[in-house]
């Protein structure tokens, strides 16, 4: 099989070959590997940079991976006409090896500013977020995100393209409502969410129903773009928010969108990181959504692999779950081999998992334990799997 056809096999719940392999290297490892991230701002990024997609998809033929490319592309669309002015300044500073930029957004309603920082090799954090009163500034934010009214097509092929080159399943991300996407705009994040559920939840209905129409438009654009499948994102769906909160903002969404994709047959997966346990519930009860990532273990997140594919192998297909810390970044290469073995025992019966991490790996992942996770695949993965075999090799592990 291509790497396309096993990701896709595995993800709509069926065997592949053999057993998919797809860490999520999605930023870091590949700006490493580009040398981006030791001596360029990539965030704030300059015109003759190699793209954070393109990156990646070296890393992942680097690394022989079973490419999930959706994490590093968004839906491209053609906008209407913006109705803000982004006016931004940018300052060096130099004693902290920091980029600040400063942003002014003039609005039909008023202006809205912002500050980010960026540390050299790393990601651009919002520390002075646009919202800062909902009330008096939500009016004005609606203004920063116009409505997509086409696909960008020209931009479109040629991400289509570089995954055809090589053989990759080609989907996008499409974000969804909730507290774990609203805290990236609003000053106070988790903290103003919760106080203005209590005093303004009118305004976080609108904000709510304002998400939705935006989704709706982007799925239609989406299920017109020939896609392999679709990611929804939404890291710390019930981390950041409880399972009620949830049940109000995120699962409505999901539940709109997935049956929107099924119907047209594409797969849809999501990813969020931290408590997915509650989640998985909450999704075979109220969505078509195929596949949950990152199903992260403790304590960063709660999933027990090895309960939840008994509980819902025959209605989810999994992606996880090696701790991105304590054994991707930080264990020898015997520790990465006993995990991937231990996940693929875990949920690899029947097919419809891929092995993967709990969410990201940080930018000092050594190479070699990458490679390990491929070679764990390879030697291990092929379908119909040998438990016997597989459990043979844990002990071994296990015991030196």
């Amino acid at each position: 099989m291509t790497s396309r056809q096993r990701f896709l096999e595995a993800m709509n719940n069926r065997m592949p070959d053999r057993v998919p392999v797809a860490p999520d290297i999605s930023t870091y490892v590949p700006l490493r590997r580009a040398g981006l991230g030791s001596r360029d701002y990539w965030s704030f990024g300059e015109a003759d940079q190699i793209p954070l997609w393109q990156a990646y998809l070296d890393a992942a033929d680097y690394f022989d991976l079973d490419a999930w490319i959706a994490p590093v592309l968004g839906l491209p669309t053609v906008g209407e006409a913006a109705s803000c002015e982004w006016k931004h300044h940018d300052k060096l500073d130099t004693t902290n090896d920091t980029l600040v930029r400063t942003s002014t957004i003039e609005t039909p309603d008023g202006a809205l500013t912002a500050m980010g920082v960026c540390f050299r090799g790393d990601q651009a954090m919002m520390i002075d977020k646009p919202i800062k009163d909902l009330a008096a500034d939500f009016r004005k934010f609606r203004h920063t995100k116009p409505t997509p009214a086409a696909l960008d097509t020209k931009t479109l092929e040629t991400f289509r393209r570089a995954c055809d080159e090589r053989n990759h399943a080609f989907g996008v991300t499409i974000t969804y409502p909730g507290f774990h996407n609203w805290n990236s705009y609003i000053q106070g994040g988790i903290e103003a969410l919760t106080y203005a559920e209590m005093d303004t939840p009118d305004i976080l209905q609108e904000w709510f129903e304002w998400d939705l129409e935006r989704g709706d438009r982007l799925m239609n654009l989406a299920l017109q773009a020939g896609l392999d499948y679709i990611l929804f994102g939404g890291s710390g769906t019930i981390t950041l928010a409880s399972p009620d909160l949830a049940m109000k903002y995120a699962i409505p969404a999901l539940k709109k969108w997935s049956r929107m994709a099924s119907n047209a047959g594409i797969p849809t997966m999501i990813h969020s990181c931290g408590k997915n346990r509650r989640l998985a519930d909450l999704l075979v009860e109220h969505t078509d959504i195929r596949m949950l990532n990152p199903l992260e273990p403790l304590p960063l997140g709660d999933i027990d692999l090895a309960e939840v594919k008994r509980t819902y192998g025959c209605r989810l297909a999994f992606m996880g779950n090696l701790h991105t810390t304590d054994v991707m970044l930080r264990a020898a290469p015997t520790l990465v081999r006993q995990k991937s073995l231990e996940a693929v025992r875990d949920a690899g019966l029947g097919g419809g998992f891929i092995l993967s991490t709990g969410d990201q790996c940080g930018p000092g992942t050594p190479d070699e334990n990458i490679f390990e996770m491929v070679r764990v695949a390879n030697e291990f993965g092929a379908y119909p799997l040998d438990m016997n075999r597989i459990e043979s090799e844990i002990q071994r592990l296990v015991s030196e």
